[in-house]
């Protein structure tokens, strides 16, 4: 498959395509004409990272996690889960952050407006 119909079928664009290859998210054959060409199971890859993208994972931590998907499915699955876990608890630590970061800033707000809100607590 050649990158423009790789792109086509991902609707992902042939520069983000180079990029993850140079990365190297992403492997292609060259042909005598130098043209890359792609296995099948690229798309499958492709799609796989922009779901991992989409909840929240960098591509540093696909590339990280990119062997499991290359082994069997009973043997990817827990370590994708536990991948999975760590993300949500990651997620939970920055709300709450964020929550106790509201709550000062309202705190602050609220003060009698004839004091400075940006003094020390």
């Amino acid at each position: 498959m050649q990158i423009g119909e790789l792109a086509e079928a991902t609707g992902i664009s042939r520069d983000t395509l180079r990029y993850y290859e140079k990365r190297g998210l992403l492997r292609a054959r060259r042909g005598s004409n130098g043209y890359r060409d792609y296995p099948e199971e690229a798309a499958d890859l492709l799609r796989y990272i922009r779901i991992a993208q989409t909840l929240g994972f960098t591509l540093q931590e696909i590339e990280a996690d990119l062997p499991l998907l290359t082994a069997p499915a009973d043997d990817s699955a827990a370590a994708l889960r536990a991948a999975l876990q760590a993300k949500l608890t990651e997620i939970d630590r920055r709300i709450n952050g964020l929550q106790a970061l509201r709550e000062e800033l309202a705190r602050r707000i609220t003060e009698q407006i004839a004091e400075c809100p940006l003094r020390p607590a």
